[in-house]
């Protein structure tokens, strides 16, 4: 088998050197240099010449482009191997025949794909609105020191590079966007649990050329999963720890490509655990992979690609300072015991199965056509309680807490005494009470006909169809294009689910927020879910509440050249977009009638059609092979997410007011040097953001129309915002085995305007002030956020460490990181008119005073503070296996801080907020998300 590799490479290479006997060539064969494999798709480039190709199927590379005579640096760069850095020397004229090189396995990045828990896992208890989680996972692709630190040491504080949000880079999947139409952003348990096919990743900074799609601020992230590109063998492995889950099992198995053009590949998995660092959160998630791929002749293949990752687990939530003085940072009011195991009211659970069928067509030796089709559907299930009437049943409710006793700003011994007793209630137990709960709906006859609380599930229920033909074409040796045409089509299920009666018979189906007290929650047009099935007793499984599909189509095209020269490449390219959502209710709810008096809530909603574009170029100067300078730019609208599109989609068809697509600049520049012993990147960088929109739902007591407080929803548009700053990366090879790394990110985000706001409800008394009935604009209709920050992590990081290989297979590392600049999330309600506005009265405030005024509105910055990671890991080879571990033990200080919070809305206008501030513990204090302290990750593999 050997020997005929070699005479099929020879011939191979007097072929290929046939036409150009006349130019000057290098060429040669990569192998693995463990396995003496030939190694397909390895990048080959001469350093700074903009010489690059990739090895064919065989492992060959022949460059025959105009290459620099001289001393000049071979480089050799594949996932998953060390990168090589080879000297050499042109002759004009002459060939270089480099013969076979062998590439060695990079044992460190092998052990950190398997280890990434990080991308796939945390980002998995992520909110559906919470853009943090995770945008550093975009990065992890990256072989950039200043990329590595931000995927593996600094996503766990939710640092979100450049301050960009998880929807604006794109994640696909063999050249399939997988970014959720609903908010834009990719949902990282669809793949979670898959990581040993995931190996082979291309990453893309920022606006840069992309060979699939036109991209965004925070880059693109493709992964690999075809049959054929996994490296041929199995995988075993077993992982500890007590982050997200206790445990994984995993194995896989590659066949490669086989001599008759078959490829398979498969891989199960399992992640458990009866809690994470959080108190009460479980994890139960099973994933199963499969892939096969055809070879049909040298120029057609096809691959299917399927994956299923059914992915349960119990959620946690922000707490106050004071329940954190209590309970401490692992504390989770969201689970309590039933029957002597922990049971959590809030659990995720995720079940889309995708499968998608590649086509690849090679045209010709200059030009490949990729088609892909995938389909995915399947069920995004948030339970939550249903506590109808009954009073708020957490066990963190305000009126459960000692400040509450406490609120008044002479607090009695009576008060003193009380707030004891809750204090002491609250330390012993301070759990959801599911005992109470069933209580409440079994009499001493048996179960209630109509509960009073019961355990719902908020249900998403998608099916989606991609499909696409990506284009690439190398005109010339110094000219490539690329071309991408689209469709997405989105037909979306949303609806309210009973989940557990617990213990009752029914549930009475009627909006209890709605409810006056004339009706007794019973009768009457205005309580009811659905008009059309009035006084509905539902059973589990039935559907409630609300009931409506979201219809959304999106057309898109690409195109791009790429010019590769000696001094300079540069490139330019533009996109253009279609899109379209519709709502289509299928109740009639009562406080939205179909009448004529609005847009209704049963039927189809008016059609929101946008169409966007924008366009990109950048270029990188070679001021020599070792020096260059790289700046990026571009323009581009988009539009908005379906969840922003319209403000109550669970009860109407009401679009938002002022709804339009979002503009997007960015620009930035970088410094690179590189040589064999030294690597550092600086780059100064500006994203604005323009037209954006947001949409949020709260609780509030404080006026907006209503005679007493009401559930309302809040609704931004014309948002600006704007990112600036600068990133550090530098790498020193110090020792053959010892190597010195720095990182830094430098930012400011913040707001760049003062946004409209007005808001919506379906509570009685709320009214409309805007005189066309869309909803109450409070004051002069803006709120106040132009100059604050952005919330969303750290705006400075900071890094130094270092990473220790030993020529016997063992490694060590130690990264000492240092944060600050993060920031509250603003309440939007207290920055507006309504802040200086007597509830009772409707009228302003007579004693304000100013400075005081702008005490209560300033913006929390949170403490800094400093984490402490390891990671080691150890590899044998026994006959033909490997046999490895890796390890890593993050905060090994236990450090205690803060990731994010937000202020409460509940309270907000001047006299309530300046109670709080003058009570020692406010009732409606400000709400904190804490990092974990200690955790580790220990994986063990045998790979053969």
């Amino acid at each position: 088998m050997y020997l005929m590799k070699n005479i099929i490479f020879k011939l191979l290479l007097v072929f290929a050197a046939l036409p150009v006997f006349s130019q000057t060539q290098v060429k040669g064969i990569v192998v693995d240099g463990i396995t003496s494999e030939s190694l397909p798709d390895v990048t080959v480039s001469v350093e700074g010449a903009g010489v690059t190709r990739q090895t064919n199927a065989l492992g060959v590379f022949v460059l025959n482009q105009d290459i620099p005579v001289g001393e000049q640096i071979l480089v050799l760069v594949k996932n998953g191997f060390v990168t090589k850095r080879m000297p050499i020397i042109i002759n004009e004229g002459a060939t270089l025949d480099m013969g076979e090189i062998s590439l060695a396995v990079d044992v460190v990045e092998e052990q950190r794909n398997i280890s990434l828990i990080t991308l796939n896992d945390n980002d998995l208890n992520g909110d559906d609105d919470d853009g943090s989680a995770n945008v550093s996972g975009l990065l992890s692709a990256g072989r950039d020191v200043f990329a590595s630190a931000a995927s593996f040491d600094w996503s766990a504080t939710f640092f979100r590079p450049r301050g960009l949000d998880n929807a604006d880079g794109k994640v696909l999947i063999n050249g399939v966007e997988m970014n959720k139409q609903f908010n834009g952003r990719p949902q990282w348990g669809n793949w979670g649990g898959l990581n040993d096919v995931q190996r082979n990743r291309e990453f893309t900074q920022g606006l840069k050329a992309n060979e699939y799609t036109f991209g965004g601020p925070g880059g693109v992230t493709n992964f690999v999963m075809r049959a054929s590109q996994e490296r041929k063998g199995g995988r075993v492995s077993f992982a500890s720890a007590n982050r997200s889950y206790e445990g994984r099992l995993m194995g896989s198995y590659h066949t490669g490509l086989t001599e008759n053009g078959w490829a398979f590949s498969v891989l199960a998995s399992r992640r458990f655990g009866d809690e994470g660092y959080i108190d009460g959160t479980f994890y139960d998630a099973n994933s199963f992979y499969a892939s096969v791929e055809k070879k049909i002749n040298d120029k057609h293949s096809i691959n299917l690609t399927s994956f299923f990752t059914p992915n349960r687990r119990g959620r946690s939530t922000a707490i106050t300072q004071e329940v954190f003085d209590l309970k401490g940072r692992r504390y989770n009011p969201f689970w309590g015991f039933q029957n002597g195991s922990q049971r959590n009211t809030r659990t995720r659970e995720i079940e889309e199965p995708v499968i998608m069928l590649n086509h690849y067509w090679t045209v010709s030796d200059k030009t490949t056509v990729n088609t892909n089709l995938s389909y995915q559907t399947g069920t995004i299930k948030n339970s939550r309680i249903d506590n109808g009437r009954l009073r708020n049943p957490a066990p963190n409710y305000y009126q459960l807490l000692p400040s509450f006793a406490l609120q008044d700003l002479n607090p009695t011994t009576f008060d003193f005494q009380n707030a004891f007793v809750l204090q002491q209630a609250f330390l012993e137990d301070g759990q959801f009470n599911w005992n109470k709960a069933y209580e409440s709906n079994i009499t001493s006859a048996g179960p209630r006909e109509q509960g009073k609380i019961i355990l719902q599930n908020d249900v998403i229920e998608d099916t989606q169809i991609n499909a696409n033909v990506i284009v690439n074409s190398q005109i010339t040796d110094n000219i490539a294009i690329n071309g991408n045409v689209s469709y997405r089509g989105l037909s979306s299920e949303n609806y309210a689910e009973v989940e557990d009666l617990l213990g009752a018979q029914g549930f009475l189906d009627i909006d209890n927020f709605a409810v006056s007290e004339s009706q007794d929650g019973q009768s009457g047009a205005l309580a009811q879910s659905d008009l059309r099935n009035p006084n509905r007793v539902v059973a589990v499984g039935d559907r409630y509440k609300y009931n409506y599909e979201i219809d959304a189509n999106v057309i898109s095209g690409f195109a791009q050249a790429q010019f590769v020269y000696n001094k300079v490449d540069f490139y330019v390219g533009a996109n253009v977009s279609s899109t379209t959502y519709q709502r289509n209710g299928l109740y009639e709810n009562g406080n939205f009638p179909n009448d004529g008096s609005s847009s209704g809530s049963f039927g189809l909603s008016e059609e929101l059609s946008f169409s966007n574009g924008g366009v990109k170029a950048g270029a990188t100067y070679k001021v020599t092979g070792r020096h260059l300078i790289d700046v990026n730019t571009g323009y581009f609208t988009r539009a908005p997410g379906i969840r922003n599109s319209f403000s109550n989609a669970r009860q109407n068809n009401d679009v938002v007011f002022g709804l339009e697509s979002e503009s997007v600049q960015s620009v930035d520049a970088s410094y690179i040097f590189r040589a064999p012993l030294f690597k550092a990147r600086v780059t100064g960088f500006y994203t604005g953001f323009e037209n954006g929109s947001d949409i949020a739902f709260f609780f509030t007591e404080n006026g907006l129309g209503a005679t007493s407080g009401a559930f309302v929803q809040e609704v931004l548009t014309n948002v600006g915002r704007r990112n600036v700053g600068a990133e550090i990366g530098l790498e020193a090879q110090v020792l053959p085995t010892l190597k010195l790394k720095a990182a830094a990110s430098v930012g400011q985000y913040t707001y760049s305007n003062n946004p409209n706001i007005y808001y919506t409800s379906p509570n009685p008394g709320f009214e409309s002030n805007d005189g066309e009935g869309v909803g109450f604009i409070p004051g002069d209709g803006t709120v106040a956020l132009e100059n604050l920050h952005v919330a969303g992590g750290p705006e400075r990081a900071y890094q130094l460490g270092f990473e220790y290989r030993d020529p016997e297979f063992w490694n060590f590392g130690l990264t000492v990181n240092y944060f600050s600049n993060a920031y509250v999330d603003p309440s939007n309600l207290r920055r507006t008119g309504n802040f200086f506005i007597d509830s009772d009265s409707g009228l302003p405030f007579n004693d304000v005073d100013p400075v005081i005024a702008e005490q209560l509105l300033k913006q929390e910055e949170f403490d800094d503070y400093m984490l402490v990671n390891v990671t080691g890991g150890k590899s044998w080879r026994v006959d033909d296996y490997f046999i490895g571990f890796f390890a890593t033990i993050n905060n090994v200080l236990n450090q205690e801080y803060v990731t994010g919070g937000f202020e409460d809305s509940r309270r907000s206008n001047y006299r309530s907020q300046l109670e709080e501030q003058q009570r020692g513990t406010p009732v409606f204090g400000n709400r904190y998300f804490f990092g974990n302290g200690t955790t580790y990750y220990v994986n063990l593999y045998v790979r053969f």
